[in-house]
């Protein structure tokens, strides 16, 4: 039978359960922050290869890469949504 949680002497609950929620998942913290930076650094490229594209500046070069950001976006925002739905 299993034994309900024991809470070590002079912890509180809520640090406890923050902690017990860290050993299940580790460093689910950072690979939000991760997936949160390189979206953006996505978004950003994403601008200035659209306004590249816009301005008719080596347009053939510029909507593959204005492509390949937008995939690393929606890969980004897949991915975070993904880790905020294991959480659940």
């Amino acid at each position: 039978m299993a034994e309900p949680d024991r809470i070590p002497p002079g912890m509180s609950r809520e640090r406890y359960q923050r902690l017990k929620a860290e050993a299940q998942a580790p460093y689910k913290g950072l690979r939000k922050f991760v997936y949160g930076t390189f979206a953006a650094s996505g978004a950003i490229g994403a601008f200035i290869f659209l306004t590249q594209a816009l301005a008719g500046r080596d347009v053939g070069s510029a909507l593959p890469n204005l492509a390949l950001q937008i995939g690393v976006v929606a890969l980004m925002v897949f991915l975070f949504r993904l880790e905020s739905r294991k959480s659940q």
